[in-house]
């Protein structure tokens, strides 16, 4: 058995913590051609099982959180559980497909089994069909949930046996040893006082409320999800005329949406008004196929006050790179090594009580995952496209996961149901934006 790690309890406190959230990820594929038989989409699904010994396992949970939770095998393993089968209604387009995406971003996995789920949509318009691939966040961040849907292509994934690893140190001497625990007084003391430092800034941000906004306040049960697209290469060339990265580019269109949204519901797009959480990973190469979470935050205001395009992305651009100077994803990674360390009954009280606190600082989250470079097909059929999902929670009633693969570049936007009536607005206003980045720097080429 392996024991989870802080932020892997973190997620299942955090879904605990409110009846109405589901903690778990997706990535949605659409795939060309007729769809496979149930027999062949189970021998798909069963190959991937033998890929991933994880998919096999059940959580289990000590009483009064002693230790920390732990995977076992699941003895009762059935694939039937975890493999459904669902049909769009009429007109059976990407509207509908997206309508049953939300549905099952609303709804939670069961505990008792392994924490995954895979639903066939076997009708949809234009001879596809599509895959709805979830797991559970304490499972697998953004880059380890790729790695699981890989696991259901055709292509032969890379065996984890093949990357390289580094050897253990086996040199290190006695004499090492015992000047590292002498001078630890030391250096536990710097490493305190560092990364308490960089995190005040990250604190203030969580603790410290916005201005009152609709993109902050109690969530309902149930999920809207809207999807705006584009090229990696107009992302790449928009960059490249600024000087700045595709993410800063990614996040600046969001900010133009979001000032656009706040703007059609009448609300004054502030200064730091909109405070977003920004994922950073922290997974080296060697743990790719690792089940479980390597992942750390920066926290920025989103420069929606900002009128014109071109000076948001410059704006972002700094922004994003200040936070990143501080090194406050670095602390906070640290900070998780530390909760490590702790007892797991304290860490998991710890992670319990700061959920029952509302947060109002922050207004929104958005995670850029790099996708799979080349394409690949599920059980014989070429998947077209993939776009992925992330939960609402905290009070967070918007969130948007960007994902590239093959050459396309994908926002996948889940809101809250009942306070996000206009979610479509973000993926249009998304698009405006490209249009008008890409058009100001073919004009200054």
């Amino acid at each position: 058995m392996s024991e989870f790690g802080p932020l892997d309890t973190g997620f299942m406190e955090l879904e605990d913590s409110d009846r109405h959230v589901n903690i778990a990820i997706a990535a949605i594929a659409i795939v060309a051609g007729p769809v496979p038989s149930r027999e062949r989409f189970d021998e798909t699904v069963t190959r991937a099982l033998g890929r991933n010994e994880r998919l096999r396992q059940r959580m289990r949970r000590t009483p009064l959180d002693i230790t920390a939770p732990s995977w076992e095998g699941d003895r009762d393993f059935r694939l039937s559980r975890h493999v459904r089968w669902a049909a769009l209604p009429g007109p059976r387009d990407e509207g509908a497909l997206r309508e049953l995406v939300g549905e099952e971003l609303a709804r939670r996995l069961d505990r008792e089994h392994p924490l995954w789920q895979v639903v066939v949509v076997d009708n949809l318009v234009g001879d596809r069909w599509a895959v709805i691939v979830k797991a559970h966040h304490s499972m697998v961040d953004g880059i380890a949930g790729i790695t699981v849907f890989e696991g259901l292509c055709d292509e032969e994934p890379e065996s984890p046996s093949e990357l390289p690893v580094r050897p253990p140190d086996t040199a290190a001497s006695l004499r090492a040893t015992a000047e590292t625990v002498l001078r630890l007084p030391y250096t536990a003391s710097r490493f305190a006082v560092r990364t308490a430092r960089t995190l005040v800034p990250v604190l203030r941000d969580t603790v410290v409320p916005t201005p009152t906004s609709s993109l902050n306040g109690p969530l309902g049960r149930r999920r809207r999800y809207a999807v705006a697209r584009t090229s990696l290469a107009q992302l790449h060339e928009v960059g490249a005329a600024f000087d700045a990265t595709v993410n800063d580019v990614a996040v600046s269109t969001l900010a133009g949406a979001y000032r656009r949204l706040l703007s059609a519901r009448g609300e004054e797009p502030q200064a730091d008004s909109v405070r977003i959480v920004i994922p950073v990973s922290m997974r080296s190469a060697e743990a790719k196929y690792a089940m479980d979470n390597r992942v750390s935050v920066v926290i920025a205001a989103l420069p929606v006050d900002v009128t014109d395009p071109v000076h948001r992305l410059h704006t972002v651009h700094e922004r994003i790179a200040r936070h990143r100077a501080r090194g406050e994803a670095e602390a906070e990674a640290s900070l998780l090594t530390l909760a490590g360390r702790l007892p797991a009954g304290v860490a998991a009280w710890a992670f319990r009580l700061a959920t029952r606190f509302p947060q109002r600082g922050i207004s929104a989250l958005a995670t850029n995952v790099p996708g799979p470079r080349h394409r690949l097909s599920i059980a014989g059929g070429e998947v077209e496209q993939i776009w992925p999902g992330i939960p609402v929670a905290m009070r967070l009633r918007t969130t948007v996961a960007m994902l590239s693969y093959a050459g396309q570049f994908t926002f996948g936007i889940t809101g809250d149901y009942d306070t996000t009536p206009d979610i479509e607005l973000i993926p249009a206003a998304v698009t405006d934006e490209i249009e008008t980045l890409l058009a100001r720097a073919r004009a200054t080429a």
